[in-house]
């Protein structure tokens, strides 16, 4: 019998290794491909959020689309807060809301951008402040509204809700990281089919928003259940953290103010609180409010051109239930007196500067 040639016999098939090199090499494989179109994917959308610029933050983008889309304060400011054609800020939250920049302008020559934003405190009231000067270096006028919330006694002066610090951060990594979220890719698809239409609605580029035809849907102001709650009279003693000695966001102030340009006008507004909600005088709370206040008017001090405009309390037009919606948030007849009186505040600042 011949035997069999040794080259074209068949061969059985190799067994695999013992160890499983060959397995682990193909999932090497497979894990390197997916890994790879995971980078390339967010490689790719990164690319494309960078040219729409979704928040309209003046990034590098491919939209020539100024503005944005009707929405809410706390990312249509990263617009707003860059816009040239405003050299004034108001900055705040809902007590302050009301205050025009139309009118403030009219008044006053310096055209106002309102920048306050519901639900917020000094820490993202004062990142905001930033964001607007890093893009206009010299502006002319800067009003800040500091109500309870700056009293509280939290070196890092943390927001009561969400707040998008990501969006105003003058860091590349950080706005990057942010762009991840699952919120800014959706407004990359928004912002597309918003800027490709012909005609579109666009958010109103001063900023203004009258809360008061919300609060009139919510009820009856002179509802007794509202009337009730807006004549009580809080505790005698302060609320937790908001005791002092200590106001974090004083010093935080006092910074940002000795930031700004010698030019700037900067005033510092104590909002409106109805009088039957403000603390019995004498009580530890009013010393603690009081010790605030004191301290975030010395913060603005050093600032050569600076006002304090208080409104917290001992007006008489502060005692008419008629001029508040609730203790804290004020109406239109109210929010005119107050602008009159930044009005007035920037007028003297400016006869100041004339006299020099």
């Amino acid at each position: 019998m011949k035997p069999a040639d040794p080259i074209t016999a068949p061969r059985a098939p190799e067994a695999p290794p013992a160890d499983g090199r060959g397995s682990a090499a193909a999932w090497r494989r497979f894990s390197g491909l997916v890994l790879g179109s995971i980078v390339a994917l967010l490689a790719g959308y990164l690319a494309l959020a960078l040219a729409i610029d979704p928040y309209d933050t003046g990034r590098p983008r491919l939209l020539d689309r100024d503005g944005v889309r009707p929405q809410g304060p706390r990312t249509a400011s990263a617009s707003r807060g860059r816009d040239p054609a405003f050299t004034g800020a108001i900055i705040g939250n809902s007590h302050i809301q009301l205050v025009t920049p139309e009118r403030l302008r009219t008044e006053t020559g310096i055209p106002f951008v309102q920048l306050a934003v519901p639900a917020t405190g000094p820490g993202e009231q004062l990142t905001l402040a930033a964001y607007f000067l890093r893009h206009h270096p010299r502006p002319q006028a800067l009003v800040l509204a500091a109500d309870a919330f700056w009293c509280g006694d939290d070196p890092a002066l943390p927001p009561s809700k969400p707040f998008p610090f990501w969006l105003l951060a003058p860091d590349w990594p950080g706005y990057l990281r942010g762009l991840l979220r699952s919120t800014a890719a959706a407004e990359v698809a928004t912002r597309i089919r918003w800027a490709v239409r012909p005609e579109k609605r666009r958010a109103r580029p001063d900023g203004y928003w009258d809360y008061e035809p919300e609060y009139l849907r919510l009820g009856d102001p002179d509802d007794p259940v509202r009337v009730a709650a807006r004549e009580r009279r809080p505790p005698a003693e302060p609320d937790p953290g908001r005791a002092g000695p200590a106001f974090p966001a004083a010093d935080r102030l006092r910074e940002f103010a000795g930031s700004l340009p010698p030019q700037t006008a900067l005033v510092l507004v104590f909002p409106p609180v109805y009088a039957g909600a403000q603390a019995a005088p004498g009580t530890h709370r009013a010393a603690a409010e009081a010790a605030c206040r004191a301290a975030l008017a010395d913060a603005v001090a050093g600032h050569s051109r600076h006002r304090v405009i208080d409104w917290s309390g001992g007006r008489p037009e502060l005692a008419d239930p008629a001029a508040f919606f609730d203790a804290t948030h004020y109406r239109q007849p109210l929010a005119r007196r107050v602008e009159a009186d930044i009005a007035m505040a920037l007028f003297a600042l400016k006869a100041e500067r004339a006299e020099r």
